[in-house]
């Protein structure tokens, strides 16, 4: 077994706790100079009767409630590695899903004391102290009587000891291990049994889905389902998830859950009908929608649950953000931002900002002291100017309405930092929003810097200091970014969505993970998203300059993955002899197009921004003229025969060219395949 920790999903190992120099699995609480832990060495994991009984390593609570029970062991706040090293050094290891519970049968015959030791068990309704008098290591429960003296604790009645002893006999006496709780003992020698059902209850709580066991079982279902599970529940305990999509993936998860429950209801009913009933005939059609769901839904939380996946896709946040229309009286006003007054900035914004010679009526000006309350108080068509200072913010600016945002004076010095947790620095759906001459620095967020939900927002001369994600531009929505210098992203600089558009100039995007995302075909509903980009510089980024996510393979050509007929062929070669001519005259033209006007903008010393810029625009076409065959097929399948074959010519506008790619660690371009 492997004794160090493995990373995957695409996360780097620096972002995990620091690894442990013992190789036991117990808590991180045990004190130096206290024994051994459970395992020695990796022999002993295959004999652990002979481990010293060390001192408790454990803390301990007491149960709240008017019944004093005594103490039980703390197990509940142990560490992601902790638990990570448990389940795959000692419990899991390489099995398959079919073979978890014979592997945490054999781990808990290995650590488990067999009787002599009190627990209370813990339900919904009530809590009841229960002595242990033998374990069913293979059904993971454990057979019990009930401890002296007799404690309970209820919610809805009172359970004497006689209508409690009527229960256990219903159950056998035998209670699964995950409802106990483990009395505490200074000893040392329930330490082990407590973490190990500690491991038990966890996994069946958090990790382990009802419809794993039915999977592919497929090598090793630690990495496939066990790791990502994992790192997803603790990224949602730190706040390194978005609220939003913690809340979609709890609702897809007990969506799934809960048509897994129809679904084997309606297999277990079909084995008891007659056969070629024409019950059975309605029960097969819904069953075969209620599996097509079911495999929607979990391919859904597969990419909540991928630690790269769950950033590269994201999630359709819907914000609740109403605009406020334009006043009732019609006046637009001008918030003036500034910490203090002095009489010669007044002048100055007088002069340059509010009594220029082409107004000729009278504007409202209001003062505020801080941006956040300026935007706060904007209608459709107001003007928010902002003083040179450090502001510093703690909410969202949900910009709703079509407004201007714009510093007086360099971007240096109007700096508006944001401080303490928060999903979203800047988020839009104004119609027509403008953003200029402002830094934005971010710290402590969960989401990006800016969000461009639906409309369009200019930004201009801005800077921004990001820390997770910099600008998101969501399906339907439109960026016009120039001038701007964007750097500091853990995630990318820049994420396009299907369906979006995005015309970026003259702008230097650098020292992000990723310098520009552009998350193509996650729907094939989606159109492509609308992309200009125009004499950028990117730069320095950790992985590729550019990026571009796109299935392996689309559903509709999974059909006939295994049928090399002409037509699967022209669908998966885009530019072969067995593409329709018409077709490939159309993709000819375009990447020539595309071609001659990056020939125009390129420069004979530029040889490698002149190459990414191919990229970027051969694999955008190869792709978009994939849908487009696709979206032929489709309508050939409902009897239209008639497709639009001037899709491509509707794409041509897209420029891609005198972008300069400089130093990004893994080269200009690269392609996502998932």
């Amino acid at each position: 077994m492997a004794s160090s920790l493995v990373t995957g999903g695409g996360l780097e190992a620096e972002a995990m706790a620091p690894e442990r120099e013992h190789t036991g699995w117990t808590a991180e609480e045990e004190p130096a100079g206290v024994g051994k832990g459970l395992f020695q060495d990796e022999d002993s994991c295959r004999d652990c009767s002979n481990y010293d009984k060390a001192v408790t390593s454990l803390q301990s609570f007491v149960l709240e409630g008017k019944t004093l029970f005594p103490e039980i062991f703390q197990t509940s706040q142990l560490l992601f590695y902790e638990r990570f090293r448990a389940y795959q050094d000692y419990i899991l290891a390489d099995c398959k899903a079919s073979e978890v519970r014979e592997f945490t049968a054999e781990f808990l015959e290995k650590v488990l004391e067999p009787s002599g030791w009190r627990a209370v068990w813990h339900t919904n309704v009530f809590e009841v102290l229960v002595e242990v008098t033998d374990v069913d290591f293979l059904g993971l429960k454990a057979v019990v009587r009930l401890a002296e003296p007799y404690l309970c604790e209820s919610r809805v009645n009172t359970f004497t000891a006689e209508c409690m002893n009527e229960l256990l006999d219903l159950k056998e006496r035998r209670l699964p291990l995950q409802e106990l709780w483990v009395v505490f003992d200074d000893s040392g020698v329930f330490d082990q049994t407590a973490l190990a059902i500690e491991h038990v209850r966890f996994f069946y709580q958090n990790i382990w889905r009802s419809w794993d066991e039915e999977e592919e079982d497929e090598y090793d279902y630690f990495v496939r389902c066990v790791e990502p599970r994992l790192r997803l529940h603790y990224d949602i305990l730190e706040d390194r998830v978005p609220s939003g999509l913690t809340v979609d993936y709890r609702s897809l998860l007990s969506q799934c859950e809960d048509s897994y429950r129809r679904f084997l209801n309606l297999r277990s009913s079909l084995s008891n009908c007659s056969s070629d009933s024409e019950q059975e005939n309605i029960s097969m059609v819904e069953g075969l929608k209620l599996y097509s769901e079911i495999e929607q839904l979990k391919q859904k939380l597969k990419l909540i649950e991928n630690p790269l996946l769950r950033y590269v896709f994201g999630y359709q946040k819907n914000s609740n953000i109403q605009a406020k229309g334009v006043r009732v009286s019609g006046q637009k006003v001008t918030h003036v931002v500034s910490s203090t007054m002095m009489t010669g900035l007044l002048q100055s914004l007088l002069r340059d900002k509010l009594c220029q010679d082409s107004c000729k009526e009278e504007i409202e000006i209001q003062f505020h002291n801080d941006p956040l309350s300026a935007i706060n108080a904007c209608y459709e068509g107001d003007t928010v100017i902002v003083c040179p200072g450090h502001y510093v913010v703690h909410g969202t600016f949900s910009i709703a309405d079509s407004i201007e945002l714009e510093g007086y004076g360099l971007p240096d010095d109007i700096v508006i930092e944001k401080r303490g947790k928060g999903d979203t620095f800047v988020d839009c759906t104004g119609a027509d929003i403008k953003i200029s001459n402002i830094k934005f620095v971010q710290h402590g967020a969960v989401e990006g810097i800016l969000s461009i939900h639906r409309g369009k927002t200019v930004l201009e001369n801005c800077v921004l200091q990001c820390e997770t994600t910099g600008v998101t531009v969501r399906t339907s929505a439109e960026l016009l970014m120039k001038n701007s210098d964007l750097y500091g992203a853990k995630g990318a600089g820049l994420e396009i969505y299907p369906g979006s558009k995005c015309s970026l100039s003259d702008n230097g995007i650098h020292h992000c993970k990723e310098g520009i995302l552009i998350k193509d075909f996650l729907d094939e509903h989606y159109d492509i998203p609308k992309i200009t980009m125009v004499n950028n510089v990117i730069h320095n980024n950790e992985g590729y300059g550019v990026v571009l996510v796109k299935p392996t393979i689309f559903s509709d050509l999974q059909e006939d993955a295994q049928d090399e007929t002409e037509e699967n062929k022209a669908l998966k070669i885009q530019t072969s002899g067995e593409v329709d001519a018409a077709e490939k005259l159309d993709l000819e033209e375009l990447i020539q197009c595309a071609t001659d006007k990056m020939e125009l903008h390129a420069r004979s010393d530029f040889s490698e921004p002149v190459e990414g810029n191919c990229e970027i625009v051969n694999e955008l076409v190869a792709a978009s003229t994939k849908k487009g065959q696709m979206k032929k097929k489709r309508l050939s399948e409902l009897g239209i025969t008639e497709a639009d074959d001037k899709l491509m010519s509707q794409e041509m506008f897209i420029s891609i060219a005198g972008n300069q790619f400089k130093w990004n660690g893994k080269g200009s371009f690269g392609t996502f395949l998932f």
